[in-house]
């Protein structure tokens, strides 16, 4: 499994650490091993253009993910026998909006962080919030996923 994540300069952000737990997410969804994604934080702008320019909604948020694989819940994508490994897609991550809602929801920054990595995580592998019931399915994953790093989702 291949997790690039881009450098920060934020010493409350271990790369490495949201590497392995992106890559435990993906392990665990049953995304096969020669897969790669692509985090990347940005700036609130950039956060706010590829918002507007990709979602159609005005100003900045906290987590984007763009996939470039078919996938739905419960079914990830799959590399086609002898073609090339799989590219899962991108993630756009804005610490400034994170750290926004973490103290908005009174939560540290990094439990917010690694929440909207999973969030993140699991909009490439076609989960949605966009029903109750979807919503209500994708925390239940995210919770899990938290827990096997020891965090809770608030």
């Amino acid at each position: 499994m291949t997790v690039a994540v881009s450098p920060v300069e934020r010493e409350d952000i271990d790369e490495s650490a949201i590497r392995v737990f992106a890559a435990s997410i993906l392990t665990t969804e049953g995304v096969p091993n020669d897969a790669s994604l692509s985090i990347t934080f940005v700036s609130a702008g950039d956060i706010a253009d590829l918002n507007e320019r990709f979602m159609g909604k005005a100003g900045p948020t906290d987590v984007l993910s763009f996939p470039i694989e078919d996938a739905s819940p419960d079914t990830p994508p799959l590399a086609a026998a002898g073609g090339p490994p799989l590219e899962l897609g991108d993630i756009f991550v804005c610490p400034e909006i994170v750290e926004a809602h973490a103290k908005e929801f009174g939560v540290a920054f990094v439990d917010e962080l690694f929440l909207m990595v999973a969030h993140g995580v699991l909009h490439i592998l076609g989960w949605d919030h966009q029903s109750e019931a979807d919503a209500q399915a994708m925390e239940s994953r995210e919770a899990r996923h938290l827990q096997t790093i020891g965090r809770t989702r608030r």
